[in-house]
């Protein structure tokens, strides 16, 4: 019988933590298996509630995919246009368009909400 108790506090958190790094080796489908799987859930319901992840700003995300995958300005030219408004949107001196946030969601998978989220030093 699996003796589950809600997150509440930080003590329940550690405590839930763990529990689940004793479960980690449990199989699939067993009863221990089977609590991990509850635990988990419950203990990322309480990170998500507690430990929020801001979303990166959209320049940081796109530099970040461009170290990722090796690419260059040259390589961003088909999802935002000439190298100049690359630099442009690298060095926040233009805001991303939708066609450009589509594009660069659908070319490098960056998630669209992180390409939306307004940035951050937009100059004028």
């Amino acid at each position: 019988m699996m003796n589950i108790r809600p997150i509440r506090n930080d003590a329940d958190y550690r405590a839930a933590l763990h529990e689940v790094e004793q479960l980690m080796l449990a199989q699939p489908d067993t009863p221990d298996g089977e609590k991990l799987d509850v635990m988990v859930t419950l203990i990322e319901a309480y990170e998500a509630k507690h430990f929020p992840i801001d979303l990166p700003d959209p320049v940081e995300a796109i530099k970040f995919e461009m170290e990722r995958k090796g690419l260059t300005v040259k390589d961003l030219e088909p999802m935002i246009g000439k190298s100049n408004r690359v630099y442009e949107i690298l060095n926040h001196k233009r805001s991303l368009t939708l066609k450009m946030i589509w594009r660069l969601h659908e070319g490098l998978g960056i998630p669209a909400e992180s390409l939306i989220k307004p940035p951050v030093n937009l100059s004028n």
